[in-house]
């Protein structure tokens, strides 16, 4: 999955959820931030095979990993 059809998922869930684009990113995000705290190894030789551009993956980058972790 690319990150453009990650994109998509988030606004389609946001509607289901009934919460906005914005706010459904921002929870993700806080997730994510969480998660890259994890001393567990095993935890952070996951978040460190997500390909991502910036400093964190973004929630899209995230999702389109798993996504295609899931697919294989």
């Amino acid at each position: 999955m690319d990150t453009a059809k990650a994109k998509k998922a988030l606004i389609k869930l946001a509607k289901q959820k009934g919460v906005s684009e914005e706010a459904l990113r921002h929870e993700i995000k806080l997730a994510i931030t969480e998660a890259l705290k994890s001393p567990e190894p095993q935890a952070q030789t996951f978040w460190k095979s997500i390909p991502h551009k910036g400093e964190q993956p973004t929630p899209e980058e995230v999702i389109a990993y798993i996504a295609d972790t899931v697919k294989d």
